[in-house]
């Protein structure tokens, strides 16, 4: 079967979900949520770039959803009486992908406003399932779309900014394209919008605005992921949890305080899914017989977390946490943004930085060659070619794995002997017995080569001295961590790695001395403020544990603000 005759098969087997019909229980349920209008013929109903944009029910006649590119259109759907017009970006508050207007004679629509279709997805038994679904599913089938463009990248060959942009936007799950700038294509938008090589990269929005060499703020703004914790200008803005990083612990919690109904902003420096969220595969987690990608598992989370309420804002960068007397007793200021945001409890979430390879001209062919994620993106371009992967745990083997479905040759590279010493053993087996995977044990990377990307490493078996050198497309680094804690204040206490002390460890520090109470489980050594997850001391780095973690300390926040009930 051909590449487009299997787009062909997945369009007729996700059409049901992708575009289901309401009922007249579903409609009746959702009618007091939203008001009545008439649309004429062309009448603009919300337009590609727009945030908040509503739900739109259509009652009579026919809408269109379209895509608008320098003057052309790309028709994308055209729903008709029963059907709804949506999807993800109305969940987690980013900006409109598409445009959508009256097609031919009027038209009766019910618009829903976001943020009460929002709540009634939490709320209403047998709405939120099948909506929810559509909109993943109309996401899914847009990815796969040749036709729809979304954000587009416009880039020279092996540009590290532009390889960061895309990997912005591929992490947050926005819809783009990366565009050469060697290719006809990219050569007339140049032209027709007059960009000069020197103004690349470019980013063109849904709108048709350009972004000339944006900085990652502004690429949030223009995706609509950058939001102002507060509605209007104040000074403050007030919550009972504020969480520190959107990987797996964080959006666990996230998840549980939202659902229980406590006021949550969740604050990410790059994107959500933490390293988890980079993971190929993940076969081992709760509920997934197959296994699940950990950029499906950390975006579904955040679905879920979204639904409940809890209000996301990326990027944002933490710069200081101070601890001033009230009820609100930590006060969190942010890279780029003039809001304090003032919480009863936080949880800390940070996660932690990859580690990198000691080998020469590591970082040239960063994102050219040399990659922390084995996922999708990054085995297009490794399809029939040699790679290596560098590290003897889990992240390693489902790496090797993964990427051993698309590489010719895949090389794991080991320090020491033992695989099955760090990785867990279903896994070990599994890499052993895969005929193009060879584990390179007693071996490093000693020195990285190329011209605009890289196309050779040089390896030394540690044991015998003997070096060699190999070509290769790209280099998979899964050699561990270290904490993000830098930004810590001295009051939260860490071991002699970094990591966060909590619970007994932390019991005779100051704070907890003049204390009427031991601190909880996954408390910090300062009252009210909680660690989970791979930034925790003692903490199992692993997925599953960290969505534990995640999840027991709002038992533990919960015991915390029932003190100022």
């Amino acid at each position: 079967m051909t590449p487009e005759e299997e787009d062909e098969q997945f369009y007729r087997d996700t059409e049901r979900t992708a575009f289901p019909p309401l009922d007249d229980r579903q409609l009746s349920l959702l009618e007091p949520l939203g008001q009545r209008r008439i649309i004429a013929t062309g009448e603009m109903i919300f337009q590609a770039g727009q945030r908040d944009f509503p739900m739109i029910v259509v009652l009579s006649g026919e809408l269109e959803v379209y895509e608008s590119r320098e003057g052309c259109e790309q028709i994308l759907a055209n729903p008709s009486p029963g059907h709804f017009v949506g999807e993800i970006s109305m969940l987690n508050g980013t900006s409109a992908i598409a445009s959508l207007r009256g097609k031919a004679g009027q038209s009766e629509i019910l618009e829903i406003p976001a943020d009460k279709l929002r709540k009634a997805l939490a709320d209403l038994p047998g709405i939120g399932e099948p909506i929810v679904q559509a909109f993943m599913m109309r996401r899914r089938r847009l990815e796969r779309d040749r036709d729809f463009t979304g954000l587009r990248i416009l880039a020279h060959p092996g540009c590290q900014g532009a390889r960061r942009i895309d990997d912005f936007l591929d992490k947050n799950h926005i819809p783009h394209r990366l565009i050469d700038s060697t290719t006809d294509e990219c050569r007339g938008l140049c032209e027709r919008l007059g960009l000069g090589d020197d103004e690349l990269p470019a980013l063109i929005a849904g709108d048709g605005s350009i972004s000339r060499k944006p900085n990652i703020f502004e690429i949030a703004k223009i995706a609509g992921l950058l939001r102002p914790l507060s509605a209007g200008e104040e000074a403050e803005l007030y919550c009972d949890l504020a969480i520190v990083g959107a990987g797996p612990a964080g959006l666990a919690a996230a998840v549980n305080a939202a659902s229980e109904g406590l006021s949550t902003v969740v604050l990410e420096s790059f994107a959500p899914g933490g390293q988890a969220g980079s993971s190929s595969l993940i076969e081992n987690f709760f509920g997934f017989p197959t296994g699940i990608s950990g950029g499906d598992l950390t975006f579904r989370a955040q679905l879920q977390a979204y639904r409940f309420g809890a209000k996301f804002s990326t990027p944002s960068r933490v710069l200081s946490m101070s601890f001033p007397e009230g009820e609100h007793g930590t006060a969190i200021r942010l890279e780029g943004c003039d809001t304090v945001l003032r919480s009863k409890c936080v949880i800390i979430a940070s996660g932690a930085q990859y580690n990198k390879i000691g080998a020469e001209g590591l970082e040239r062919f960063e994102g050219l060659g040399v990659f922390y994620a084995a996922t999708s993106m990054e085995a297009k371009l490794c399809r029939d070619a040699t790679v290596f992967v560098v590290g003897a745990g889990n992240s390693a083997g489902q790496a090797a794995m993964f990427l051993s479905e698309f590489a010719a040759k895949v090389y794991l590279v080991i320090r020491g002997d033992d695989l099955t010493k760090s990785m867990s053993s279903y896994l070990s087996s599994r890499v052993e017995v895969k005929d193009n995977i060879e584990v390179l044990r007693r071996t490093e990377i000693r020195k990285m080569s190329g011209e605009s990307r890289l196309e050779s490493v040089e390896i030394e078996n540690t044991l015998t001295g003997e070096w060699r050198t190999v070509e290769a497309a790209a280099v998979f680094s899964m050699i561990g961590a270290k904490p993000c804690t830098n930004w810590l204040p001295p009051e939260i206490l860490t071991d002699d790695k970094e990591f966060i002390l909590t619970g007994a460890a932390v019991a005779n520090s100051p704070a907890w001395k003049e204390a009427n109470r031991p601190p909880y489980p996954f408390e910090t050594s300062r009252p009210g403020i909680f660690a989970a997850g791979d930034v925790r001391s003692g903490s199992v780095k692993r997925c599953g544990a960290a969505v534990g973690e995640g999840s027991m300390a709002i038992e533990n926040v919960h015991q915390v603000l029932g003190t100022y009930s």
